[in-house]
């Protein structure tokens, strides 16, 4: 998977986790590297747009609520890596109103793209993350299945 595809996997993952969850799992990891705000969280609104039956002409569906943030991670504790001034800077978008929730995508996207984070990120949270949207989902098709009624037709009379 090139590094693109992760970054979107795991952005999504981000945006879509419950800020409860998020938020717990964030803060098990420890001695965080300290982080600036480019952007502070702001909300607003954003088009959302749909196909005509999937696959037919663009149309504009309506608003939704889009909380932002961007943040640049302090270069302090990870001198050694960052010598060269390279700067890392984390982007967070979530549907809704939650800054902090904005904020810890953010934080957890900056530290995704440093090699001495990523790995541990992604155990730590990401990983956690996708599996407890698995069970919702399973959990949802399960209750979705248990009111499905099956409908059969008898011939009459022949």
């Amino acid at each position: 998977m090139d590094d693109l595809t992760a970054r979107k996997r795991w952005m999504a993952t981000l945006a879509k986790a419950p800020l409860q969850e998020l938020e717990a799992l964030v803060g098990q990891l420890e001695h965080l590297p300290d982080y600036r705000f480019l952007r502070s969280p702001e909300t607003g609104l954003t088009m959302v747009r749909g196909r005509a039956g999937g696959v037919g002409e663009v149309f504009n569906l309506g608003e939704m609520t889009l909380t932002r943030c961007v943040v640049q991670l302090s270069s302090e504790p990870m001198a050694s890596v960052m010598a060269s001034e390279e700067t890392i800077t984390g982007f967070g978008y979530v549907g809704g109103r939650s800054h902090r929730h904005a904020e810890l995508a953010a934080l957890c996207d900056g530290l995704l793209q440093h090699s001495d984070w990523q790995a541990r990120v992604q155990s730590a949270v990401i990983e956690p993350l996708t599996v407890m949207a698995q069970r919702r989902r399973e959990q949802q098709q399960q209750q979705t299945a248990a009111t499905k009624v099956d409908f059969f037709t008898m011939l009459r009379g022949q």
